[in-house]
């Protein structure tokens, strides 16, 4: 079975989505979302971060 999808703001919204905000409110669904979104850059600065303290080392 298909659950509906809403469309806010730009996005669509599935029923889990919608009863995690109703269940434990907006602020915090909304943390969870930027956290699941900013995850992937943080693996990708932390690669870089790793890769030019290699080369610093490299260099002395």
């Amino acid at each position: 079975m298909s659950w509906p999808l809403i469309f806010i703001g730009g996005y669509f919204m599935d029923f889990e989505i919608q009863s995690l905000i109703a269940s434990v409110g907006f602020p915090i669904a909304i943390s969870m979302y930027l956290l699941v979104r900013i995850e992937g850059r943080l693996q990708c600065l932390t690669d870089s971060i790793n890769e030019l303290s290699k080369n610093i080392i490299g260099m002395k």
